[in-house]
């Protein structure tokens, strides 16, 4: 049967923290009769193509069941995958992160450290198979923001804590595709009606080429260093790009630091052991010109520098050595020098998290003297109330949108539905941000946020290195779904705003 939601509960989740934006509700046609044939049920999931965008008969559009299990990801970590039937079955799992940010929803874990160390999720599993699955049943899976809000009414916390953002998200991410199926439409198509997006643009993938901070064994504190081919004339030659300078790299870097150099980090990236992310920048320089694409290529930074922000308030690019003699411990200012510095000498075009998530001053002086995308990961959290103070602060100019969640911190993850990472996405264009998709360090074979990124048009997209199948299956997701568009806008060096 299908469940009633509250009129203030709708309007919590509907109504923008900013004026002006309001989420679009698309209007649906009633379901067409049709006889109902006995077949073979099909898995529709993150390994399965986009339909064809041509319209199909509406299909089974309510909840049969909803089961959950315990499967393990990229890290060898436990996550949560979800199986919704309609009259399909529709999966998804959900990716976690390894930096951590003190504002995200809670992830839920077991906690028994002698079972995988404490990480396992079955209490998670038990809550979808047991509290979120039986009160599903019956519900339209077209009508997103409204399972959505059920879902959120049965936990009934501020940070997911009762059943666990894990859980939760899991069964936002297969209702979203049931939503699809049972309209007809690829996910991006079904992604662009929610969120009223007009034109579907390519995005530009950030390729995470070199790892550091928490990604990585190496001395480096900044923890990704990225390059963007905004010059390329489709996402098919970026990805070429892509590809070719992380080869030539892998070459720089094993005649520079030896083979073993050329192991690679959570996401994909190389982790030489590099002293200073100075000569990280230049490893990226001379990659990015023996392979012939200065110019074509700019640098991206993830510095998660509420990694190594000291209990005095500096920052401690010395962090991973304890104790140190802090030679390379620096004021706000002096770090905020640095980046300027960066942003000069190098072809720099965004930098994710260069301050403490509570350092506002350092976002919003950084932001006035520079020209450059600054992205709020740690600060903001998908969260648009965090978003909201951002905007009022001038604190920085792109949102990272992550339909994920984080592990074990207090007072969204990242943010636990689908429909709030809309909202999200949505309140930073309204501001003239850029928003940029990102996976997880710790992924599956899941390549939700391939279509999502193409059905918000972002711009841009991060999911790591053109290397590991839980990376490809997002690039490669992101292919299938320009040949089937066919003549697609790539968003190039327009990425901050396509």
């Amino acid at each position: 049967m299908a469940l009633a939601t509250t009129n203030s509960a709708t309007n919590l989740l509907q109504k923008s923290f900013l004026p002006s934006t309001p989420l679009s509700k698309p209007q649906f046609a009633p379901p067409i009769p049709s006889l109902r044939v006995a077949r073979t049920r099909t898995v529709k999931c993150s390994l399965t193509a986009a339909p064809p965008v041509p319209a199909k008969a509406a299909k089974e559009c309510k909840v049969k069941s909803v089961k959950a299990r315990q499967i393990i990801d990229s890290r060898g970590n436990p996550t949560v995958e979800v199986d919704l039937v309609t009259d399909d079955l529709y999966r998804s799992a959900v990716p976690s992160g390894a930096s951590t940010g003190i504002y995200e929803a809670l992830e839920l874990r077991d906690g028994d450290k002698s079972v995988y160390g404490g990480k396992g999720v079955l209490t998670a599993v038990k809550n979808i198979n047991d509290v979120l699955g039986p009160k599903l049943v019956g519900v339209d899976v077209r009508n997103q923001s409204d399972v959505d809000v059920i879902m959120l009414e049965i936990d009934g916390t501020p940070n997911k804590s009762k059943l666990g953002a894990n859980a939760i998200l899991g069964v936002s991410l297969s209702v979203c595709r049931a939503g699809a199926g049972a309209k007809g439409v690829a996910l991006y198509k079904h992604i662009q009606e929610l969120s009223g997006t007009k034109e579907l643009v390519m995005p530009v993938p950030a390729f995470n080429v070199i790892n550091g901070g928490s990604h990585a064994g190496n001395n480096l504190a900044m923890q990704e260093f990225m390059i963007l081919p905004v010059g390329a004339t489709s996402f098919a030659e970026a990805l070429r790009m892509g590809s070719e300078v992380y080869h030539i790299l892998k070459g720089i870097i094993k005649a520079k630091y030896g083979q073993d150099a050329c192991n690679v980090g959570d996401e994909g990236g190389f982790a030489p052991n590099v002293q200073d992310n100075r000569e990280g920048l230049v490893l990226l320089i001379d990659a990015i010109e023996k392979a012939g694409y200065t110019g074509k290529i700019k640098i991206g930074m993830d510095v998660a520098a509420s990694e190594f922000f000291t209990k005095d308030g500096k920052y401690d690019l010395n962090f991973k050595k304890q104790p140190n003699d802090g030679a390379h411990v620096l004021s706000a200012q002096s770090l905020s020098d640095l980046y300027r510095e960066f942003v000069r000498d190098f072809p720099i075009v965004s930098i994710e998290d260069p301050f403490d998530q509570d350092d506002w001053s350092s976002w919003a002086s950084l932001q006035s003297s520079v020209d450059i995308q600054l992205v709020g990961d740690d600060l903001l959290v998908t969260n648009p109330k965090r978003i909201a103070e951002a905007i009022q602060k001038k604190s920085c100019n792109g949102l990272l949108l992550k339909a994920s969640i984080q592990p074990n911190m207090n007072p969204v993850n990242q943010i636990g539905t689908v429909t709030e990472s809309i909202r999200a996405a949505l309140d930073s264009k309204a501001a003239g941000w850029g928003v940029m998709v990102s996976h997880r360090s710790g992924e599956t074979e899941d390549n939700f946020i391939a279509d999502l990124s193409v059905g918000l048009a972002s711009g841009q997209i991060k999911t790591g290195a053109p290397c590991r199948s839980e990376r490809l299956a997002k690039y490669n997701q992101l292919l299938r779904i320009e040949e089937e568009l066919g003549n697609v806008r790539y968003a190039g060096e327009s990425f901050r705003s396509p």
